[in-house]
């Protein structure tokens, strides 16, 4: 049976993702359908692909994942349609394609949605493709080839020996605060060596911890969550509130010099002994 999530920065107030599902029902009937999340933001990719990469890897093999992100961002002729990894993308091409894979994708086409001038005229044309493609399981004939498109890579944690600098890409409804290092790395890098997480100009955490459970009410704690990323709270508490911590902005901080206050906010650093 197919399977198709939706992932978008629209909301749900609107018709638009009511008026998809219903596309994908009349042209194919028995879909399965999911949504990841309508609450993206449409300026921070790096948050984005964080959220969307973290759920749809749990959905099953030839899953389509269409995927609305800054739509008109661009002027639109087309939007890709990629497989990687036995996913299937259907995504704008405005650089979130390979943002949220971290690389470019070797099979991809184009979904022509010329003339298509409002969002339910697109996602029609869309949803026909995907359909062809259920039908045919061939993507090379889901649309044309796609040999330039727009992109975008996450940001990489900075690594030297002594230390490490990772950047704030989420901070969710309680304020917990998620860096964009993962287990692996960190553990690779620190070789069981004692270790200082850094954050803000003095605040500093000294041990990993297994889950929120594992210290006292109000004490910070940093551990790494069912993603496999760095995450740094306060047991019920409100960690970015409490510390002033915010979520890292790369067009932001193009514009800043390193020495800038607000930088000490958007990153954390790990040293090691």
């Amino acid at each position: 049976m197919p399977v198709i999530t939706l992932t978008s920065d629209i909301g749900q107030e609107d018709f638009i993702i009511g008026a998809v599902k219903g596309q994908i029902l009349s042209i194919i009937p028995g879909c399965l359908i999911a949504d990841i999340t309508h609450q993206l933001s449409s300026k921070n990719y790096l948050q984005g692909a964080y959220i969307f990469n973290n759920a749809a890897k749990h959905y099953p093999s030839d899953t389509v994942h269409i995927v609305m992100v800054n739509f008109f961002q661009y002027p639109q002729e087309h939007v890709l349609f990629a497989r990687y990894n036995g996913h299937l993308f259907v995504v704008p091409d405005n650089g979130f394609l390979t943002m949220m894979l971290g690389l470019r994708p070797k099979e991809i086409v184009k979904i022509d949605i010329k003339g298509a001038n409002t969002f339910v005229q697109i996602t029609e044309r869309i949803v026909e493709s995907v359909a062809y493609y259920f039908a045919s399981g061939n993507l090379a004939e889901a649309g044309e080839p796609a040999t330039e498109i727009l992109e975008i890579f996450p940001t990489q944690p900075k690594i030297d020996q002594a230390w490490m600098e990772g950047q704030i890409i989420f901070i969710d409804q309680f304020e917990n605060v998620v860096v964009n290092i993962r287990q692996e790395e960190f553990e690779a890098h620190a070789k069981g060596r004692p270790f200082k997480i850094l954050f803000t100009r003095n605040e500093t955490i000294e041990v990993l911890s297994r889950n929120y459970g594992a210290v006292p009410i109000a004490d910070k704690l940093a551990w790494f969550n069912s993603a496999g990323y760095l995450e740094i709270s306060v047991r019920g508490g409100n960690m970015a509130g409490l510390f002033g911590l915010s979520k890292y902005d790369e067009h932001q901080m193009s514009k800043q010099r390193p020495n800038d206050n607000k930088w000490f906010f958007q990153m954390v650093r790990i040293f090691f002994e």
